[in-house]
């Protein structure tokens, strides 16, 4: 059964709320990744098959917000580099660290170091739009969509 929200796309959720087991899902992605022992397509399909719509990865407070269709969400800590974020972004900076960890050059905290060298501030993975948009200081913007299956 499907939800009405984002499109009806998302598997029902527990009556649309999060649960625990949605919970104790996104931290288990969230720290696996950040130890680098799954990739970002790993990470997106676990998300994905919990009926997650989006997350917010927020390098100037250190944490990442998980949505739900239904308006829940869920903060977990992000352990960000101790280092203050470039003042200029480069979209090609940001797009070559995409790139190294596509290949499996980059574990993702060598993609937060090479992000935060671009000047990126954050970015939204949308899963139901299948994109990432990577953000600076001022409005900028690199947009990557999800590779075609």
């Amino acid at each position: 059964m499907l939800n009405a929200g984002a499109a009806g796309i998302f598997p029902e959720t527990s009556k649309g709320c999060m649960n625990s087991k949605h919970i104790e899902t996104i931290e288990q992605a969230a720290a696996q990744s950040i130890r680098g022992e799954i990739s970002f397509g790993e990470v997106v399909g676990r998300l994905m098959a919990i009926g997650l719509e989006r997350y917010h990865a927020d390098y100037t407070r250190g944490e990442s917000t998980f949505y739900f269709p239904d308006g829940s969400t869920h903060v977990v800590a992000l352990p960000v580099p101790a280092k203050t974020i470039a003042d200029v972004f480069s979209a090609a900076a940001v797009e070559s660290a995409v790139r190294q960890a596509q290949r499996g050059e980059l574990k993702y905290a060598g993609f937060l170091e090479k992000t935060f060298d671009a000047g990126c501030v954050g970015y939204f993975v949308l899963i139901a739009g299948r994109c990432v948009q990577y953000f600076g200081r001022r409005g900028e913007t690199h947009v990557e969509n999800f590779p075609s299956k």
